[in-house]
């Protein structure tokens, strides 16, 4: 068979499924997300035993130290895929929810009633845990998912998926409402993305150029975001501890992730008091800073920053940083150069804390915590699917209702319209 005919295969295999999946009570649903969890304990050494061969592969590839820490799997981070799904089985289930019921006068009653999507397409780079929180989702939110992982996590992907088909089995559901893809040709990922008829949503997770060109050639629905130029603003009233530990934080507490802050902004009035312990603790942890000419006044060692820092996702220890008048400076700078995936305020003052929360246009915004809890385990979704940036159907972190839609229904009595 060629990749386009295995694609079309597991497009109508999914298809199918995801009707049986549709029609899950919550109990189905949780026992498979349950099942899983048990097949990926059981399997600790068999998946460590992959991971070590893709990142074997992977140091010999020359992948840089932030792609090498997102492909490990670590047994905290199996852990941590047990517990996901554990977690997505003890949430409320969406679909089936009716709201909004009212009485027209016609005497029909009018609402909306919360369906899954159908099929989803995830198609993502290194991390090999995102197999397990993509399939826990999709299967809760009674979807089929087909799903495509980096070619540099093969044989990582490939266990998870021998767990998650284990599971699916053991409570009698369909293999195929998880499938993942087992080739590393980049040709299954252009058939994925132009098979409307089989695949109702395709989610891209990775680098900026696979996002941009999956938007790109998508005849798909696309759920996506591009990058992710997180910003924190030390504010005039910020106070002093908390604003060196939220900086610290959202930058150093890893550097390969899209909510790592990226460009630090400080208020005039606050920068020599605030950039040189920051700066320190950013060299002990060996960030290197690049700054404006105001900033490199403060901190000599800073290297000159230009435009291209500004719009730069470096997911790595490199760290722009700009002090600017005051709110409004900051606000602007934000709205210009940020890519509308996370950005935070420190302060004190709570006007110009709503007046941060209203005017940043993204899709997250924070004041007074770190740019790292943008993420779909600390929003209580209990995983995600990815972040969108998008501003119609899901917006930040995508969990089990951004993975559904919502279908008028109406209640009638033998009711005919006069």
């Amino acid at each position: 068979m060629t990749i386009q005919d295995t694609m079309i295969s597991m497009g109508r295999q999914a298809r199918e499924a995801s009707r049986i999946m549709a029609a899950l009570g919550t109990g189905e649903k949780n026992a498979a997300l349950q099942a899983i969890a048990e097949a990926i304990d059981g399997a600790r050494a068999a998946i460590a035993e992959a991971n070590a061969k893709d990142l074997a592969a992977g140091r010999d590839n020359g992948l840089d130290a932030a792609l090498l820490d997102r492909l490990e799997l670590t047994q905290s981070r199996i852990d941590g895929m047990i517990e996901g799904l554990q977690q997505v089985a003890a949430l409320p289930d969406p679909v089936g929810e009716i709201s909004d019921m009212s009485y027209r006068p016609s005497g029909i009653q009018v609402g909306k009633m919360r369906v899954p999507l159908g099929v989803i397409g995830i198609i993502y780079e290194s991390r090999p845990n995102v197999t397990a929180e993509a399939a826990s989702l999709c299967l809760k939110s009674g979807n089929a998912a087909i799903l495509r992982g980096g070619s540099e996590a093969i044989h990582s992907n490939q266990a998870i998926a021998d767990c998650i088909r284990q599971g699916l089995a053991k409570v009698g559901l369909p293999e195929t409402a998880v499938q993942v893809v087992a080739t590393t040709d980049r040709a299954a990922v252009g058939a994925l993305i132009t098979m409307p008829e089989y695949v109702d949503v395709v989610v891209p997770r990775g680098g900026k150029g696979l996002i941009e060109r999956i938007s790109r050639d998508a005849t798909v629905t696309v759920i996506k975001h591009l990058d992710g130029i997180c910003h924190v603003y030390l504010d005039d009233d910020a106070a002093a501890d908390k604003a060196l530990a939220i900086a610290v934080n959202a930058k150093t507490h890893r550097y390969g992730t899209c909510n790592t802050m990226e460009t630090l902004l400080v208020a005039e009035s606050r920068a020599a008091e605030l950039l040189p312990p920051i700066a320190e603790q950013m060299r002990a942890k060996g960030v290197e800073l690049r700054g404006c000419e105001q900033s490199r006044a403060i901190v000599s060692d800073m290297l000159a920053a230009t435009d291209e820092d500004w719009s730069t996702e470096y997911l790595a220890p490199i760290l722009a940083v700009k002090v600017v008048a005051g709110l409004d400076e900051a606000i602007a700078h934000i709205n210009q150069w940020s890519s509308q995936h996370t950005d935070a305020i420190v302060t004190e003052n709570y006007t110009k804390s709503r007046r941060f929360l209203r005017e940043v246009d993204s899709s997250s915004v924070m004041v007074n915590a770190s740019t790292r809890f943008a993420d779909g385990f600390e929003y209580g979704l209990g995983a995600e699917i990815g972040i969108s940036t998008d501003k119609i159907h899901a917006r930040g972190p995508v969990g089990l209702e951004g993975l559904t839609s919502q279908k008028y229904i109406v209640l009638g009595d033998g009711h005919i319209r006069q």
